[in-house]
């Protein structure tokens, strides 16, 4: 088999032709092909009426209507566009704030909000583990006073707010509602997403503070709060998108996460929780990689899978309930440092299957973000992308203009059964917490991420920039450059935080969570009371961690 490098003629061809000259490496042949998504179903060279599925009519559905597989809405975005989000955070709390002004000027719809490595972990800027981390990855917040800042001059019931966060979760959470409090705001008004779900850090991103299941209790305490102080808040989006960057192919990503989704209901159910009073709020996350009928094919067949699993499996009466509501995000992992132009393409191909497979909100990827945090014109770039794809392309003008395709609705099928494949196998395991407790989806997911790199390094997989078509010559372009001395600043300011707070509100409120711990009791109202009294995202998680202990993953081969 060809290796995409250049060779010359046999000796026995020299005599009769002279030989060629090389070709360069970005003309050279490439590997014999083999016609498959990155999932590894295979792609037939032609799809008929003979590949629908065998009651098509019933499975494809319409447009609003169950099972969802052509979209949750009659008319989807003939009556209402995504939510067009751009993932904002760097620096301190001013920055970010400023960055949020400016997009929402250039015409965002919704906020969307990266935290710091240190606020991920659930430490304050002074603790030792989050030296040279402060504000690199994200805004840094320490405190209320912080998310203060954060949100200045923006009316919080006039936005819809999403905020990447999970381990500490509970804790921006309670901040955001004492904003709001502040602004006189109170949170039946709030609308927007904490990310929260803690099941997919234990599958891929790996960022904790508790074990599994302390940590799905805190997640489930946030369910039912919200769903009594939140109507429209989505207290958690479970997260297919960490699975995928993780090495994951589609089908896992599809499966993995909605086994997530199963047992975050199964808990809440085991609670007392009547499943039309949260399900509603339930939202998921979904990476959009450069495999673009097999993207829109999982997007299809996640909210038909849904559907069905929590109407036969749950009962839940509610359509609603029924209904997968999305965000997605263009797949960071598919961005290259090479030729970062090149990104803007794959950006728009994917942002293109999300809204051809039908999300409701949609976070394009800056060209820049392999090399640092987004500048403002990257940002700006990825914003007018989606922009373009709504005003400009056409394809917002009739729902789900794919379905009834041969080709896509027999993929959505087998996207479909092979994903049942595996939520099956993890039922038999005892449902996701005791799989991801044994290892199994970490492992699938290390073979994926394990084959995808053989098949780049082959040359069965190219990336364009990367193994073919490579220059020589490096493009340069701006980089957003963190000031070291930020770090300093916010050190200073939680310690002045400390110092200003009243002492004995702390100390009762601090000593109320420890106590809530220690019991069965919905732990919401109890941080809530301690951000109010100013306790620090940090001093809160090591209440946290002394009650439930500090989690460290087994090793698994």
């Amino acid at each position: 088999m060809a290796n995409g490098k250049a060779g010359t003629t046999s000796e026995k061809g020299s005599r009769a032709t002279p030989p060629k000259p090389a070709r360069p490496a970005a003309e050279a042949p490439a590997p014999a092909r083999r016609f498959e998504t990155l999932s590894g179903i295979p792609v037939k060279a032609l799809y008929t009426e003979g590949d629908l599925p065998p009651d098509a009519e019933a499975a494809i559905g319409r447009p609003g209507q169950f099972p969802y597989t052509r979209g949750l809405h009659p008319e989807m975005y003939r009556t209402r566009l995504w939510t067009m989000r751009q993932f904002a955070g760097f620096g301190t709390a001013e920055h970010t704030n400023q960055r949020f002004h400016y997009l929402l000027a250039q015409g965002m719809t919704g906020l969307s909000t990266a935290f710091d490595m240190p606020t991920l972990m659930g430490y304050d800027p002074d603790h030792p583990m989050a030296l040279g981390e402060v504000g690199r990855e994200g805004v840094a917040i320490s405190s209320l006073e912080d998310m203060e800042i954060l949100f200045r001059g923006i009316p919080l019931d006039q936005v819809t707010t999403s905020m990447t966060i999970n381990a500490p979760a509970i804790v921006l959470l309670a901040m955001y509602v004492a904003v709001a409090e502040k602004q006189g705001i109170p949170p039946e008004k709030l609308g927007g997403t904490v990310q929260a779900d803690m099941l997919k850090e234990f599958i891929a991103q790996k960022e904790w503070i508790c074990p599994p299941r302390p940590s799905v209790k805190i997640c489930v305490d946030m369910i039912e709060w919200c769903a009594e102080h939140m109507p429209k808040w989505n207290s958690i989006s479970i997260s297919g998108y960490h699975i995928r960057e993780a090495g994951a192919n589609a089908v896992q990503e599809l499966a993995f996460t909605i086994a997530d989704g199963i047992g975050y209901v199964e808990e809440c159910v085991k609670r007392g929780m009547d499943v039309d009073d949260f399900a509603p709020r339930l939202s998921f996350f979904w990476d959009v990689h450069n495999d673009f009928f097999e993207e829109i094919a999982k997007f299809r067949a996640g909210r038909r899978i849904w559907a069905m699993l929590m109407k036969d499996r749950f009962h839940a009466k509610n359509p609603r309930s029924w209904q997968l509501r999305t965000h997605a995000q263009t797949a960071g992992v598919s961005l290259t440092a090479q030729q970062p132009l090149n990104n803007v393409a794959r950006v728009a191909l994917q942002g293109l299957a999300a809204v051809l497979g039908g999300t409701q909100s949609l976070h394009t990827n800056s060209m820049d973000e392999t090399l640092a945090l987004p500048t403002e014109e990257a940002a700006t770039v990825a914003l007018r992308t989606q922009q373009i794809l709504a005003y400009e392309s056409g394809v917002t003008a009739t729902p789900d203009p794919l379905g009834g395709s041969y080709f896509v609705e027999a993929l959505t099928s087998k996207v479909e059964e092979e994903a049942l494949r595996y939520i099956r196998r993890i039922d038999e395991m005892g449902g996701i917490i005791a799989a991801v407790e044994r290892g199994y989806p970490q492992k699938e997911i290390a073979d994926s991420a394990y084959k995808f790199q053989r098949q780049v390094e082959s040359e069965e997989r190219i990336i364009v920039g990367v193994n073919r078509f490579v220059s020589e010559e490096e493009v340069a372009i701006p980089v957003l450059k963190i000031d070291p001395e930020i770090e300093r600043r916010q050190i200073e300011r939680i310690q002045a935080v400390r110092a200003r707070r009243d002492p004995a509100a702390y100390a009762r409120t601090i000593e109320a969570l420890r106590d809530a711990c220690m019991s069965s009791k919905n732990l919401v109202p109890y941080v809530l009371d301690a951000v109010r009294a100013y306790a620090t995202l940090g001093e809160v998680s090591d209440v946290l961690r002394e009650a439930y202990g500090v989690y460290r993953e087994p090793a698994v081969f």
